[in-house]
């Protein structure tokens, strides 16, 4: 069953009676021999001629064998390769009033958009989703592994840019947005990368332990940067802790570009073995059949059975 296997039209193999059978019937044949008289010539049998005269009568039945293993279709398996698992990760951004305030040389929504972009050098092969919220949410770029409008999105959704309705901070309502988005996909695993610098009160009276276990139910992982000065509001790391991820407070730049390089390594992408795909494989049988053809035609010319 293996052997069939490696041919998209295995019934065809069964054809191959016919050729086995005149190559049978070549070799046990027995013609009518004339041999006409010489004076003192005595009769010599030559084994080696008569193996060559055969071979030379059998060729045109290994040309149909091999014209029928091509019409059979050979295939070839490749060997099981490794690839790297998808995995789906939702940037969600605050773009609230207070994500202007001073980070390093620029703002802290500046900075954030910069660690993210080296954070998508390190990921490459996965697909990423921007969100920005505030008050709203808005879905900036969905889930794709095309990164290139991440590099054009930070100046058009600065917080200086956006209208007045759009300010405050509402990171459930966010979390749950991007849930919607994520539940989506099908393929591979889901991260939110939670990136903000307030208190949200839509977490308050037992909320966030409930959008953690919807986040978690659905197997979501968050992680969550707090890129502000203070604690880290207990709902958020809450949330964070109970979907399997974790929660971070960055003291500077360079704290921040530590920060994602760490859930780059917490969240290192998995290898999964590929299926074995199978190829036409015509070229061998192919060979065959023209060294038999080109063996045949150079017999006819002048390789023939003679009696004497």
């Amino acid at each position: 069953m293996e052997a069939l296997a490696s041919f998209r039209h295995p019934w065809v193999l069964m054809l191959l009676v016919v050729p086995a059978a005149l190559a049978l019937w070549t070799w046990r044949r027995r013609g009518r021999a004339l041999v006409l008289p010489f004076d003192h010539a005595p009769a010599a049998r030559n084994s080696r001629v008569r193996f060559l005269l055969r071979t030379a009568e059998c060729l045109p039945a290994m040309l149909l064998a091999c014209v029928l293993l091509v019409l059979a279709g050979p295939q070839s398996w490749a060997e099981p390769r490794s690839k790297r698992a998808l995995t789906n990760i939702q940037f969600c951004v605050d773009v609230s009033g207070s994500m202007m305030a001073q980070f390093g040389p620029g703002d802290r929504y500046d900075a954030a958009m910069v660690a993210i972009n080296s954070f998508l050098d390190r990921r490459e092969g996965d697909a990423f989703g921007l969100t920005f919220f505030g008050n709203n949410v808005l879905h900036w770029v969905p889930l794709t592994n095309d990164v290139s409008a991440f590099r054009c999105a930070p100046p058009f959704m600065h917080p200086r840019n956006l209208p007045s309705w759009f300010g405050g901070t509402e990171i459930g309502k966010a979390l749950r947005a991007c849930r919607k988005v994520l539940v989506e996909r099908t393929d591979g695993d889901r991260m939110i990368v939670l990136v903000s610098d307030g208190y949200s009160s839509d977490l308050s009276g037992g909320e966030d332990e409930a959008i953690a276990r919807e986040l978690a139910a659905e197997g979501i992982t968050v992680f969550t940067v707090h890129i502000a000065e203070g604690a880290i509001p207990d709902e958020v790391v809450r949330i964070a802790t109970m979907t399997g991820g974790e929660a971070f407070k960055p003291e500077d730049e360079g704290g921040l570009d530590s920060i994602f390089a760490r859930i780059d390594a917490m969240s290192k992408a998995k290898l999964e073995k590929s299926q074995a795909e199978a190829s036409d494989d015509y070229i061998p049988w192919c060979i065959a059949a023209l060294i038999s053809l080109f063996a045949f035609l150079f017999a006819a010319l002048g390789l023939r059975y003679t009696p004497w």
